[in-house]
């Protein structure tokens, strides 16, 4: 069963996260909803897409731009931690099943440290936070959170 595009399918493949702001190891996020449920967590890139500073937040924007990407990291979950992960990180993004959330969740190929690409669950601005940014943008250029 598939979902609108953008929209949280109503049984979601088990694939990795791809976090990229307080989800990253080290973050207040990571300690509350991912630490002692990953299995492995390696760096990664998603290239084609911004990085932008919200009020607080990091919000990933689709950007053809070229040379745009988003530095993180690609965390894989434990398999009997998936389904709660799942649940904790949607809510904590405000991730809705009608697309209209603050984050979509959206599946998208990412590089693995190692070149390799793997798709991965990545947050993206939902449609008004996106608006809000492409109208005024806050981007920061490295596309690395932590260096803000």
């Amino acid at each position: 069963m598939s979902a609108p595009q953008g929209a949280p399918p109503v049984e979601a493949e088990a694939l990795p996260f791809f976090v990229y702001g307080t989800l990253r190891s080290g973050g207040r996020n990571h300690a509350f909803h991912l630490a002692g449920r990953c299995a492995d967590i390696r760096p990664a890139v998603l290239e084609g897409a911004a990085l932008h500073a919200g009020p607080g937040f990091p919000y990933a924007v689709v950007d053809p731009t070229p040379g745009r990407r988003i530095v993180g990291e690609l965390v894989t979950v434990r398999p009997g931690a998936y389904a709660g992960a799942l649940v904790a990180l949607d809510r904590l993004e405000e991730c809705r099943a009608d697309g209209t959330g603050l984050y979509v969740r959206r599946r998208m190929a990412v590089r693995a440290a190692t070149g390799e690409l793997r798709d991965a669950w990545v947050y993206v601005a939902g449609p008004e936070a996106e608006a809000r940014l492409r109208a005024r943008p806050a981007l920061i250029v490295s596309g690395d959170w932590a260096e803000r």
